[in-house]
């Protein structure tokens, strides 16, 4: 079987945009965490080695990236 022949364009045009849309909509959320927040995000993680920050920017994300996987995979 030919590798070209098994590759649908609509999939790989999908797949595509759905890569473009959850990294914007990770952006946007980092954008927002940092504008919403009443201190520097980035100072309190990296200088001032703020664990739970971090933990729970972590967990926005990890939600966020399996609410995307579940959209692309229906």
């Amino acid at each position: 079987m030919d590798i070209m022949a098994a590759i649908n364009p609509s999939e790989v045009i999908g797949t595509l945009f759905y890569t473009i849309m959850g990294v914007s909509m990770m952006a946007l959320c980092w954008w927002i965490i940092t504008r919403i927040a009443p201190f520097p995000v980035v100072k309190e993680i990296e200088q001032d080695q703020n664990v739970a920050l971090a933990v729970l920017i972590g967990a926005v994300f990890l939600s966020l990236s399996i609410i995307i996987a579940a959209v692309i995979l229906s």
